[in-house]
């Protein structure tokens, strides 16, 4: 598809293309965690398709790079939930389990937003509205890696994990995602199953509800408001004419957007210490998780005090440093 007919798709919605984080990350809150900066691009006719193209175009439905972040949370939560390794082959099913429940989810969520997809440039690109897939292609394989996940965690986890994957999967793509067309409070219902692989790799080590595990998701899950609201602000006017009420598009002025932000990072600075007051870690940890704290809270401040597109990239560019450094914070205050 040439440049011209992408831009001219974008102005028809309802063309033969039919499907949004943030997106750990590329964009969405978990949200994702990530964002998508892919356009619109060529396509042979569905006829025509070889399986190689197929492949490739179910592999960008999946977001690998959500999926690879979703799974480094659940390998953190993991070590981190008991201090104690975990054998190797539980570890190894846990992930590929949860990670075939979270592909299951990501493209099911594209296949109920295929027409807003298709009326913003970020999102034209993916694979059913650009028309590499078909509708029921997407269907099918959502339901089929989305069961093939649930039965086989059951089947060599346990069974805490797998309930906490259904429950994600369903608040995922049942509650967050019809959403958002309706409220922007969509955000904190949506960060629930973003912050969720901490308690699924918690659970994987029979641990699902331990310290450690609970901090790791409230740190997860308050990390996502100010990356989403980041989000949010750099794409608003894309969103507002997708129809997507987050808090950018309901509130045009910035001020419920860049607040949310900082209330995601001010409550962040002592969540992120509940370990230390169960002593399950050092200073060490204390001082880098602060460190790192003080700075995603003062890009939050800038963005309150200047909302613009250069304040909300500052700001999106620190929520994807601050996380990794807590969670090697993390593994090297339990193992170390």
């Amino acid at each position: 598809m040439s440049k011209r007919t992408g831009l001219k798709r974008l102005k028809q919605p309802h063309a033969s293309a039919t499907e949004n984080d943030e997106a750990p990350p590329d964009a969405d809150p978990v949200q994702t965690m990530a964002i998508d900066t892919t356009t619109a691009t060529s396509t042979s006719p569905a006829s025509d398709r070889s399986l190689a193209t197929v492949l490739l175009a179910i592999w960008h439905l999946s977001r690998p790079r959500i999926v690879a972040m979703v799974a480094l949370t659940t390998l953190v939560g993991a070590l981190a939930a008991t201090g104690q390794p975990l054998p190797v082959l539980t570890l190894l099913n846990a992930l590929l389990g949860t990670t075939a429940v979270v592909v299951g989810a990501i493209a099911l969520n594209q296949r109920i937003e295929h027409l807003s997809d298709c009326r913003m440039l970020r999102t034209a690109g993916r694979p059913l509205p650009s028309g590499q897939l078909r509708d029921r292609e997407v269907t099918w394989y959502a339901t089929a890696v989305t069961a093939f996940g649930l039965v086989y965690l059951a089947t060599t986890v346990n069974l805490p994990i797998t309930l906490l994957t259904a429950l994600s999967w369903l608040i995922y793509v049942w509650v967050y995602t019809p959403l958002k067309v309706f409220t922007a409070w969509q955000t904190p219902i949506g960060a629930i199953p973003g912050a969720m692989p901490a308690l699924l790799g918690a659970a994987a080590a029979g641990a699902a509800f331990s310290l450690n595990g609970l901090a790791l998701f409230a740190v997860v899950y308050f990390w996502q408001f100010p990356h989403a609201m980041a989000i949010a602000w750099l794409y608003r006017k894309q969103f507002a004419e997708a129809g997507l009420k987050v808090a950018s598009v309901t509130d045009p002025t910035g001020r419920t957007a860049t607040t949310i932000a900082v209330v995601g990072a001010a409550v962040l600075l002592p969540v992120s210490l509940l370990p230390l007051f169960a002593a399950a870690v050092g200073w060490g940890y204390a001082l880098t998780t602060t460190a790192a704290g003080i700075a995603y809270l003062a890009g939050s401040i800038a963005f309150l005090r200047a909302p613009t597109d250069r304040t909300a990239r500052t700001l999106l560019r620190v929520s994807l440093v601050y996380l990794p450094v807590v969670f090697a914070a993390v593994l090297l205050a339990v193992f170390l």
